[in-house]
């Protein structure tokens, strides 16, 4: 029987186009998303950069750019229908009108006093609204280079050795785990939306890394560390930090609500056969580089993926992260909340237990609110705070409408228990480390 045209060209191997296919795209992606620069006096990542420069020539129609996008975002249910579909939706769609009106606050003065604190609503719009306004459409742009192309394949078989036994989910999730910790969580979660819409995730994968790996960057850590006086133990920080945030997630993942979770879908990843995983990753990667659409139609795709996330993200974060800023300044709600956590801590024998596990509480209304809080506490419970603020991953101010924004199933009440989960256990793990720090530091 004669050979298939298929056979014959597996045996000549890959041509130069797509081997070039796969990689110059791949390349350039893993620059403009991994590979720290300086420009300007400033180290950070490519795309941090471009974010940087984009507000700088917007200058002051930066806040008028996210007010459009806000509005666009609290128009868009209303216009497709689709705040007809549920409880949750009609309640979010009220929530993003509610967040339009925060937004004119913000970009005019307008409105009480109170609520322009440069804590409430100077600190939403300008620290979260606009750079997150910025950085998911822009970042889309680049993301096809990053997961069109094959290099999420080919990554993806390579790790599964590590990524399935440790956190039960597939190993092209490590590229969302990276670009969360060196670009921002709403990249992360914009990779994991298109995988998971393209059938490549299950639900349960899905949410394990939106509620496990999409914490907050590495530069953002940077501001926790100098708030809470850490930047002389920096390394000791980042990378306990790293430890427990996926320590914590290799636990959650093994108890409800996400071990219950559906693990199905259409398109799984190639297993690898013992002893061939390398050829199996580099045959991954080259047969999905082959069938990729051009770069134009991926580019397009994800920028409009992520201008759609953005304008579902903004409105939330305006109105859910104020009320969450509110109910932390002006409420006794995360006190009491934070009882709940004092066991966790007090087992350590920590002085500081009730602060540390009350201002835990508060960072689910903000992520940055425990840092803030603990500020003038002792080393332990600094950097356990420092900790919290990074390995609870979820935050009504800005995580959490994310992730409600994305086509994952993920409910407001299962969010929250997981992250409760999440703090208990990263205080459990955070105050022995702590100690550890201490010592190290004396």
């Amino acid at each position: 029987m004669a050979n298939s045209p298929s056979d014959a060209s597996r045996r000549r191997g890959p041509s130069t186009a797509t081997v070039l296919k796969l990689f110059v795209p791949s390349l350039i992606g893993v620059l403009i998303f991994f590979v720290p620069m300086t420009l300007g006096g400033k180290t950070t990542i490519p795309l941090d950069h471009m974010v940087t420069g984009a507000r700088s020539l917007l200058g002051e129609g930066s806040g008028l750019y996210a007010l459009a996008l806000i509005v666009a975002g609290a128009l868009y249910p209303l216009v497709k229908g689709s705040w007809r579909r549920s409880m949750t939706e009609r309640v979010f769609t009220v929530l993003k009108l509610a967040g339009v009106a925060a937004a004119v606050m913000a970009l005019t003065g307008w409105g009480p006093g109170f609520l322009h604190e440069p804590d409430m609503l100077p600190f939403l719009f300008d620290k979260l609204v606009i750079p997150v306004g910025l950085i998911v459409p822009i970042g889309a742009i680049f993301l096809a280079l990053l997961i069109s192309f094959g290099l999420l394949e080919l990554i993806g078989v390579l790790v599964q050795p590590v990524m399935r036994p440790v956190w039960r989910t597939p190993g092209r999730s490590a590229i969302d785990a990276v670009a969360s910790f060196v670009g921002s969580y709403s990249i992360g979660l914009l990779i994991t939306n298109r995988v998971y819409q393209a059938g490549q995730y299950s639900a349960r994968e899905a949410a394990i890394i939106a509620t496990g790996f999409s914490t907050v960057s590495a530069t953002f850590m940077i501001i926790v560390a100098k708030t809470l006086e850490l930047m002389e133990i920096w390394n000791l920080y980042f990378w306990l930090t790293l430890a427990i945030t996926f320590t914590v997630t290799a636990i959650t993942v093994r108890i409800p609500p996400l071990s219950s979770m559906d693990d199905s879908k259409r398109d799984g990843e190639p297993e690898a056969v013992p002893g061939r995983r390398l050829a199996t990753a580099w045959r991954t990667g080259l047969e999905v580089a082959e069938r990729a659409p051009s770069l134009s139609s991926s580019v397009a795709l994800n920028f409009r993926e992520g201008l759609l996330m953005a304008i579902s993200i903004l409105p939330s974060i305006m109105s859910v992260g104020l009320a969450g800023l509110l109910l932390a300044k002006y409420t006794p709600l995360f006190e009491w909340l934070g009882w709940a956590f004092y066991p966790f801590v007090a087992i350590w024998g920590l002085d500081e237990a009730a602060a540390l596990a009350q201002a835990s509480a508060a960072g689910l209304a903000e992520m940055f609110l425990p840092a803030l809080l603990m500020g003038d506490a002792g080393l332990v419970a600094r950097f356990a705070a420092g900790v919290v603020s990074v390995s609870s991953v979820l935050f009504f101010s800005a995580s959490i409408p994310c992730i409600l924004s994305t086509s994952i199933p993920l409910s407001v009440g299962r969010i929250v228990v997981v992250w409760f989960l999440r703090v208990a256990l990263s205080l459990l793990l955070a105050v022995p480390a702590g100690y550890l720090v201490q010592a190290l530091a004396a």
